[in-house]
């Protein structure tokens, strides 16, 4: 009986499997080629709800811009509002505040008045990459803007507490740093309206139409990072929906490691889980790019009950130029 042939099998296996990683070498890098190079975010369409409220805003008091020199030897911006002595401050406390995304400090002008006015000192800051800190839509790694905060904590020092509050996509790097080593820098924890992350619950279908976003090289460069390169991460990922005249004066895009720094880490939860100090949030009740009223139940989803005071009729910027709204910030949160 003639005995069956085994041997080609036994041949073609390995050639197989030589010729399908001969492929995937050359198919993986090409399709992480084309995403790193034509995967960037599109135009998009100014958002009227967004650019048209700081039309009415008066600009007239904001403080001149203070500097302080990062540990890399950029300086970096900010403005100090004095506070207004009232008969209920009890304390000295500060305010460190951090706009939005593609914002500067004095965006948020009407809100610190509203703080110095219930007796807080503030320090309003142009985030690196943003305003005069910097050149605009870039950091030099991701990690950075921690490393900016604790150097502006030590070039200005404070002697009574502190609160960081920030806002928007600053409220998420709020909850980025307070889960970070160096959380022990501020006790209180104040998110305004905070983007959490583009999976959360809190999120609105299309970012609201505020930002263009470039997922195929946001995942590109997730993966390169991975495996420990970095060298594009000064590529722009997202596109803000700023006016003509917005754009002369705030952020127009970020670059991935602008991008990455200032929210909170993919996973949000354990930030959330890590975070220490007092937290707390608010938001508009209103707001257009956020479902605020699931903030409360994604933070218990992660084990913190966080007090949530959602004002009524105001939108997402509404919560730091609406009258009403920022004496509720104001007040919201104290001891």
């Amino acid at each position: 009986m003639t005995q069956p042939n085994h041997s080609t099998p036994r041949r073609n296996g390995p050639r197989r499997s030589v010729a399908l990683l001969l492929i995937a070498s050359i198919v993986v890098p090409a399709v992480l080629a084309a995403a790193v190079v034509w995967g960037g975010p599109g135009a998009i369409a100014p958002l009227a709800s967004i650019n048209d409220p700081f039309r009415g805003v008066d600009y007239s008091k904001v403080p001149r811009a203070q500097y302080y020199t990062a540990r890399d030897g950029t300086r970096l911006a900010w403005h100090g509002y004095s506070p207004t002595p009232t008969p209920t401050s009890t304390t000295s406390r500060r305010v460190v505040l951090v706009h939005g995304s593609s914002a500067r400090g004095q965006s948020m002008h009407v809100l610190a008045q509203a703080l110095a006015a219930e007796g807080y000192a503030v320090a309003a800051l142009d985030m690196r990459g943003h305003g005069d800190s910097g050149p605009r839509g870039q950091i030099g790694y991701i990690g950075q803007l921690e490393d900016d905060l604790e150097d502006f904590m030590h070039a200005v020092p404070h002697a009574g507490p502190q609160t960081l509050m920030g806002f928007s996509s600053g409220g998420g790097f709020v909850l980025r740093f307070a889960a970070s080593p160096q959380q022990a820098l501020f006790e209180r924890y104040v998110l305004l309206s905070p983007f959490l992350h583009h999976n959360a619950p809190t999120n609105r279908p299309g970012n609201g139409g505020w930002v263009s976003v470039g997922l195929p090289r946001i995942l590109a460069l997730t993966a390169l990072n991975r495996i420990g390169i970095a060298r594009w991460n000064d590529l722009p990922v997202l596109r803000f929906a700023l006016n003509e005249q917005a754009r002369h004066i705030l952020t127009p895009s970020y670059s991935y490691a602008l991008a990455t720094n200032f929210r909170p880490h993919d996973d949000y939860l354990n930030d959330i889980r890590n975070a220490q100090g007092r937290l707390c949030i608010v938001a508009g009740r209103e707001d257009e790019l956020f479902q605020a009223e699931r903030f409360a139940g994604v933070f218990e989803s992660a084990g913190k009950t966080v007090p949530v005071t959602l004002v009524p009729g105001v939108n997402h910027m509404g919560l730091t130029l609406d009258a009403a709204a920022v004496r509720t910030v104001a007040r919201a949160c104290k001891d």
